[in-house]
């Protein structure tokens, strides 16, 4: 198929940043994929059906965490499938059916119908992975840094947004109404796909591949690059275990009014607008006195900011604290993504952000098991302290597996 272009005035634009204008639309749009239900989720499971609340609880948890757990299991495999077929490929399989998918959420009856569709969005994910890796080859070497970093506010953006964009929508055409929207935009983001980006693609052989415990073996602190691993998994978790009860707790908190769905993207939508003005000045800070440190100082900050959550008397309370937890994270997950960068190997880079995405997608499907659990048996205030516990254990875990770095500034 021949590949169409882009031009402003009578200048053909490069390949590299004609697809970086495609792609950002795209992780746009698959940000918005996975947030924009966050707000109203467990009011849309409400209509499915009568739930006691712990019912609820437990099925909304079932929903958020079943696209992730099914993204941990198969983002290894999607990747291999990736170096030895082509990126562009991959985000086709995965733009075109996360469109049919997420469309089809709006025409469920009952809540076995959501979970299937929820469980199929997650063997369709990875658009986000490749769309990096894709960009990452094709951008010049002395352009890559920038085109990355551009790449990556689509992504954030789309999240930020997300919230905001579903909940005013449900509020004001309903929740099935958003679903078709979500599908509608990544249709058009496969279209662009097919005819505006390009890919050169050369293959890697399965001679070259490395197996997994062999790259473990040529780690220079394997216990570092597992560590991280398992804090990224306890900060998704941490961040996400409050996801399905969060529209029920703001309902709570505004005694059953009016707004609620709107009201709830507002505030889901805060920690998103802190961690993207916040984390550059800690991505800075953190190469001037170290990034290790910058971790360890928004864990111990994430620990102070949950509590109060539990113990909030109105949403202009809970509002403020979620964007502390919005700094929180801006202090953590960048720092992570640092860690782990300066740690690989270059030939093992690929890899190794694959695995730290399983893990990533592991956390989003404990967190809101965790938080759903908890809310059943002791109300959604416990689901704070709890989340609490789990951050001040993530420190704990990050001091001693930091170890080896501090030793080096020595």
């Amino acid at each position: 198929m021949k590949r169409l272009s882009f031009n402003i005035g009578n200048k053909k634009l490069p390949v590299w940043k004609q697809n970086l204008h495609v792609l950002w639309f795209g992780n746009f749009v698959a940000g918005l994929g996975f947030s924009l239900i966050t707000p109203f989720m467990s009011l849309f499971i409400d209509t499915l059906g009568k739930f006691s609340r712990t019912e609820l609880n437990l099925w909304s948890g079932v929903t958020f965490s079943s696209t992730f757990l099914i993204t941990a299991i198969v983002s290894p495999i999607w990747g291999k499938l990736a170096d030895q077929h082509g990126r562009k490929i991959m985000m086709l399989r995965a733009s075109l059916g996360m469109a049919i998918i997420i469309a089809l959420m709006s025409f469920v009856t009952n809540v076995y119908q959501l979970i299937a569709l929820r469980t199929l969005q997650g063997v369709f994910s990875g658009f986000i992975s490749n769309s990096n890796a894709l960009l990452a080859t094709s951008a010049p070497k002395e352009k890559s840094g920038q085109a990355l970093g551009t790449l990556t506010t689509g992504t954030v953006t789309g999240t930020l947004l997300g919230p905001l964009f579903g909940g005013v929508i449900a509020e004001a055409f309903g929740y099935r109404v958003p679903f078709l929207i979500t599908g509608s935009l990544l249709f058009i983001a496969f279209l662009l796909t097919v005819f505006f980006v390009h890919e050169e693609f050369t293959p890697v052989a399965k001679k070259d591949m490395v197996n997994a415990s062999s790259l473990y073996k040529n780690l220079k602190y394997p216990h570092l690059i597992m560590g991280m691993f398992i804090t990224t998994l306890i900060v998704q978790a941490s961040n996400n275990s409050v996801n399905p009860i969060l529209s029920l707790y703001v309902r709570q908190l505004m005694n059953n009014g009016d707004g609620v769905a709107l009201v709830s993207g507002i505030v889901s939508s805060l920690p998103g607008i802190a961690t993207l003005l916040a984390a550059p000045r800690f991505g800075a800070w953190g190469d001037r006195i170290g990034t290790h440190k910058i971790l360890l100082g928004g864990l111990i900050f994430g620990v102070i900011v949950f509590i109060p959550q539990a113990f909030v008397t109105n949403v202009y309370q809970l509002g403020f604290l979620r964007l502390l937890v919005g700094i929180s994270d801006a202090a953590m997950l960048p720092q992570i993504q640092t860690l782990l960068a300066k740690y690989s190997p270059y030939e093992a880079t690929g890899r190794i952000f694959s695995y730290n995405q399983s893990f990533q997608a592991a956390g989003n499907v404990v967190g809101p098991m965790l938080g759903s659990g908890v809310s059943g048996i002791f109300g959604y205030s416990a689901v704070f302290i709890s989340t609490s516990l789990l951050v001040a254990a993530n420190f704990i875990l990050a001091f001693f597996n930091t170890r080896e770095i501090r030793d080096e500034d020595k």
